[in-house]
């Protein structure tokens, strides 16, 4: 499929360049997310993990309150 494609994707001039750089941005920008995720604490995750039971609590106290 992609033989059909090769000739109209580096046809252009400073084609392998533009690749170069839309790979290195590509990888920056995983390598980035990926620290920022791992950087976190765990207990940031616990909280978020928890966060939708803890409504479902308010809302049933709110229930049987009124």
């Amino acid at each position: 499929m992609l033989k059909y494609y090769k000739e109209f994707f580096s046809g252009y001039e400073f084609s392998s360049v533009l690749q170069t750089v839309t790979l290195i941005a590509m990888l920056t920008f995983f390598v980035v997310m990926f620290y920022s995720v791992f950087k976190k604490p765990k207990g940031f995750y616990k909280t978020l993990e928890e966060s939708p039971l803890d409504f479902e609590v308010e809302e049933s106290e709110k229930n049987t309150k009124q």
